[in-house]
């Protein structure tokens, strides 16, 4: 299980196309709030004819606020770039120059095994020819996965080509509306995805397979605004922490406040989780009742839980 905060502080992952022009100002003008990570999308916001272009945008992108954070205090997210294929991270790792550092990964779309070793060789190329530590976050959204006879191997592989580069997978994703899309499904604002049982059993199966050992991010939540958006919002959240999703991908500011809310830890649950890793191992008993008499704790059974409970109250804080 990952045990060291980077993993855990992704947060609500804000999408922007990569040649959105506006993205420098609202930052400087710290538009977003100050918790949260940003993906600056080459892949499905682009169009095919655009990406030249686009590419060429995000480079300036980063120069801009590279000497704008070098002039005056705001807050710079944690920046990554979802790419077209593993050429591009070659080409634009080549391109970047000092501006490089504000980069801490790529969002691998579409993760699948012909495309896998592509894509971890090139990681490791580059981060052995610049001499930094990239991550990298691959996005579990092949059409394929839907086929059940088909999945678990699926998954299975590609869980073995991550293990050989686990330090830098800083999470898995799922991709939601990719799937969906697949049958021509999409959720109302009142509905959750965990209610579409044909994904909801990939989700499923990709927490069996990678949850033990990578932070697996929680889908897109497409709505932003009318009446009961939030609402939406907050069940599927709840929902996505229930079954072991932390954070989210989210595609307006509005969203974000909402995610960090969700994944924040509750004073009982930090109490307790302090108090099972702070067991007294030569104690006769590893099971006693909670400080606030409310339930039972297990030093052995609840260590993995307490372990992400600290981590998530380092990450998003305690209500």
């Amino acid at each position: 299980m990952k045990d060291a905060l980077p993993y855990y502080n992704v947060g609500p992952l804000l999408y922007c196309p990569a040649n959105n022009n506006t993205i420098v100002h609202s930052l400087t003008a710290d538009r977003f709030g100050t918790h949260f990570s940003l993906a600056l999308c080459l892949e499905d916001t682009i169009g095919e004819t655009c990406v030249a272009e686009a590419e060429e945008m995000l480079l300036q992108n980063l120069r801009r606020l590279q000497s704008a954070h070098a002039e005056s205090d705001f807050y710079l997210p944690d920046i990554y770039i979802r790419v077209r294929s593993a050429g591009q991270i070659r080409s634009l790792t080549g391109r970047m120059e000092s501006a490089r550092t504000l980069v801490k990964g790529f969002i691998l779309p579409k993760f699948s095994p012909d495309n896998a070793d592509d894509y971890l060789e090139t990681i490791l190329q580059v981060n052995s020819k610049n001499h930094c530590h990239y991550y990298i976050m691959p996005i579990m959204e092949s059409p394929a996965l839907i086929h059940p006879s088909r999945r678990a191997d699926i998954l299975s592989v590609l869980k073995h080509k991550l293990d050989a580069v686990s330090s830098l997978v800083l999470n898995i994703r799922v991709g939601g509306n990719d799937l969906c899309n697949v049958f021509g499904f999409r959720r109302r604002c009142g509905e959750s995805i965990h209610q579409i049982h044909t994904i909801a059993n990939v989700f499923a199966d990709v927490i069996a397979i990678f949850g033990t050992d990578y932070i697996i991010s929680g889908p897109v939540w497409e709505y932003y605004g009318g009446k009961g958006w939030d609402t939406g919002l907050r069940r599927e959240l709840q929902e996505d922490r229930l079954c072991g999703f932390i954070g989210k991908t989210v595609i307006h500011p509005r969203q974000i406040p909402l995610v960090n809310e969700a994944f924040r830890v509750s004073k009982t649950d930090w109490e307790d989780a302090r108090a099972i890793l702070n067991w007294d191992q030569s104690s006769p008993f590893f099971v006693a009742g909670s400080a606030a008499g409310e339930r039972m704790n297990e030093c052995k059974t609840h260590a993995n839980w307490a372990v992400r409970t600290l981590l998530l109250a380092q990450a998003y804080g305690i209500e």
